[in-house]
């Protein structure tokens, strides 16, 4: 079978001098291996032929068949490592909640532990007519979080 900790090493060997890092490995039945890569600009198909080239150069087909896919995140895939928090400060996220609620709003701050959001409320002021919009700030621990995706609309 072949070793996901292999793969992993492989292609944090190989993205270690750019600006493409590594979001998840997964090793499916039949030896199909999926690598998942992400970068702070942009990926190409070059990147990821790239890469490929390499794992599959490293690892032995007379021992052991297997299937290799890389690709990079999708703009829609749910976050899942650190740096991509960090890509998408500034942006507009969509949480959802391990509760099951869904929070979106501006992606603030990231460490972590957890992240800020920004997110615009509705309110209506004592003595007032009209509800006001109003910015607040929530923070929420990684382990509340469900998933976080990156919110992309079309204005």
């Amino acid at each position: 079978m072949i070793d996901k900790n292999e793969i992993v090493r492989l292609a944090e060997e190989k993205l270690a001098s750019s600006t493409i890092f590594l979001v998840d490995v997964q090793i499916k039945p039949g030896n199909m291996i999926v690598v998942e890569i992400d970068s702070d600009d942009a990926i190409g198909i070059d990147d990821c032929a790239e890469l490929s080239r390499y794992i599959e150069n490293a690892l032995d087909r007379e021992k052991e068949d297997f299937e290799l896919e890389v690709g990079s995140a999708g703009i829609t895939s749910p976050l899942k490592v650190f740096r991509q928090y960090k890509k998408y400060i500034g942006k507009e996220v969509e949480l959802l909640l391990v509760k099951g609620i869904k929070v979106t709003g501006i992606l603030k701050f990231a460490d972590e532990n957890g992240l800020v959001v920004v997110v615009e409320k509705r309110i209506k002021p004592e003595g007032a007519k009209r509800k006001v919009l109003v910015e607040e700030e929530q923070a929420y621990a990684f382990d509340e979080i469900k998933h976080t995706k990156y919110l992309l609309r079309f204005k």
